[in-house]
């Protein structure tokens, strides 16, 4: 869950969290019947797609010292 200087991520944290989060919902509406609102859900999985994906870009984009030159 560590960036890649090492550092504690908090996007892969919270990606993760909600990940979770709609794994249970999945999982209570097949097994126990619950209703999840679309919008919650379809907001939850957006968190998750944006968290991972700004984390994944990170990993390419440039370091601002490699740009400057520093």
């Amino acid at each position: 869950m560590a960036d890649s200087e090492g550092a504690p991520s908090s996007k892969r944290f919270v990606s993760l969290g909600f990940a979770v989060l709609i794994v249970v919902a999945f999982i209570g509406n097949l097994v126990w019947n619950w209703t999840i609102d679309d919008n919650l859900l379809d907001a939850a999985m957006m968190i998750v797609i944006f968290g991972l994906g700004i984390t994944g870009v990170e990993k390419f984009a440039p370091k601002l010292k490699e740009m400057t030159g520093k």
